[in-house]
């Protein structure tokens, strides 16, 4: 009685507070709460799967402190429900999808413990049939249920038996990168020779380097932080995060790797380092990706979240000759986004945010780090034989001179109307300044283009999707254009007494 169950929706996703361990943030996602939520996801998923006689459910987790009393209390719920009930143990975001479409399990539900990135006290839980990710308004529906905890009597019995299925999934990623290699010299080992950096950052994604790498000849013995810790001791296991990337960096250039892989906690987002020891991660990693698809479906449409550069829009239209398309935040948002482009006639084979969020139409709109590193080590071992490495595909690509993100608070309890209040006005000042340039077809908030004799850029202000946080990306291709492109606009939020402007000053 009385527990706001909408405060554990997070878009697409349900996250809380599973630990206790940072002031100021109350448990609100325990094993009382989840099996709640468990019994609401059986009871929704009926719904979906009407004269079905027995669910099939898969369930796995990543490495959170939390992760095995939640999805105990969660598969518990299932059981007790009347579901099958597999048990998947330690896996990945992308597997649990997998777990719907893979003979001979087809589970009707796959479900995975995690909330991504985020400090060790959280966890959360998502959801796939297979139709692929839940929507916004399907964690609604299931909260709804959970919040109503009226149920019928189970009709049959439940069981639950355990699944390594992240074994039957590296199996998958083997079996592509030796067809698609084909290595005429070694076909069951076409990785040998190369060596290998994976981390994990003590997150899921451990089992790339041994299940997958390894056992295709290469050397992963440089590879850090594998092992599974929920603490997360070494770094935030996150390939936006400048620790975790400075950290595989150092890492390749100490081992003199050829390539560097770091995953996010649960393995649905990645990036890569080059054997010079560079990051390819954002809009490199989003150029690279492009080029590798257009090969396959050339002239097709990328569809990208909104904070991509300048650069990098030339560099898909222009050098690539694909069509790129802007989208907004959210990688529901550029995956929802691509398949309808496809639906109206436009071909796209690629949805991909800077974050490291990528999904291919091939592999069912799936955003899967490790489906995506895959696709990289494929290219790698084709290119060694022509003598070219993975940088030589996006060695056309602009560079800008800067680049920076500022989070504005707001303190206005109607954080949205406010957010967009302030957006409305500085696209109006946009509109008549000199030398600022509104950018047509955009899908979100404002972003403005800025040439004049002094620097040539852009900067977005947008809401942001669930925060009281209107995020401002500024970017320029001239030292120093930031500061400039900064302090104007402080001029303009100085306006506005409910901004928080400390990050923008003090930049």
């Amino acid at each position: 009685m009385g527990f706001n169950w909408k405060q554990l929706q997070n878009g697409s996703d349900i996250r809380g507070v599973a630990l206790t361990g940072i002031p100021g943030q109350e448990v609100n996602l325990n094993a009382e709460i989840v099996s709640q939520i468990g019994k609401a996801f059986f009871h929704w998923l009926s719904q979906q799967n009407e004269g079905c006689e027995q669910l099939k459910v898969a369930v796995g987790m990543d490495s959170r402190l939390s992760g095995p009393e939640l999805k105990s209390a969660f598969i518990d719920a299932l059981v007790q429900s009347g579901a099958d009930v597999y048990d998947c143990g330690m896996a990945s975001t992308p597997a649990m999808f997998m777990t719907t479409v893979t003979a001979p399990y087809n589970a009707h539900g796959g479900v995975m413990l995690t909330a991504s990135h985020l400090p060790f006290n959280r966890n959360g839980l998502k959801f796939f049939t297979p139709k692929g990710g839940l929507e916004k308004q399907d964690i609604s529906a299931i909260l709804e249920i959970a919040e109503a905890n009226n149920y019928d009597t189970a009709k049959l019995e439940g069981s639950c038996n355990e699944l390594d299925f992240i074994d039957v999934y590296s199996k998958q990623l083997v079996e592509k990168i030796k067809k698609e290699v084909n290595s005429q010299s070694n076909y069951e080992q076409p990785l040998s020779g190369f060596k290998m950096t994976v981390d994990a950052g003590n997150g899921a994604g451990g089992f790339y380097a041994s299940k997958v790498l390894e056992v295709l000849g290469a050397d992963v013995s440089s590879s850090q932080f594998l092992e599974p810790d929920g603490k997360f001791p070494n770094h935030v296991p996150n390939p936006e995060d400048a620790i975790a990337m400075k950290s595989i960096c150092d890492a390749v250039k100490e081992h003199q790797s050829d390539i560097g892989i770091i995953f996010d906690t649960d393995v649905d987002r990645a990036a890569i380092v080059d054997n010079e020891g560079q990051p390819i991660n954002r809009n490199k990693l989003v150029a690279l990706s492009a080029a590798i698809v257009n090969e396959e479906h050339p002239g097709a449409t990328v569809v990208t979240d909104s904070i991509t550069s300048d650069g990098l829009g030339w560099f898909i239209n222009d050098v690539l000759k694909a069509k790129h398309h802007r989208f907004k935040r959210g990688y529901k948002n550029v995956i929802n986004e691509s398949i309808r482009l496809n639906e109206a006639g436009e071909e796209s084979w690629l949805a991909i945010e800077t974050s490291g969020h990528a999904a291919l139409k091939e592999n069912y709109f799936l955003d899967d780090g490790a489906y995506l590193v895959t696709k990289f080590i494929i290219k790698m071992a084709q290119l060694k034989e022509e003598g070219k490495t993975l940088t030589s595909m996006i060695e056309q690509l602009p560079v800008p001179a800067e680049s920076k993100e500022f989070r504005i608070n707001i303190s206005n309890p109607d954080f949205k109307a406010y957010g967009e209040k302030v957006i409305s006005e500085l696209g109006h000042l946009a509109a008549s300044k000199n030398g600022w340039e509104l950018v047509p077809n955009n899908y979100e908030g404002v972003r403005v283009s800025i040439k004049n004799q002094q620097l040539k850029g852009w900067f977005l202000l947008r809401l942001s999707l669930h925060d009281p946080v209107i995020p401002l990306n500024i970017e320029s291709d001239t030292e120093g254009g930031v500061e400039i492109i900064a302090k104007e606009l402080v001029e303009f939020f100085s306006n506005f007494s409910e901004l928080d402007l400390k990050s923008l000053i003090n930049r």
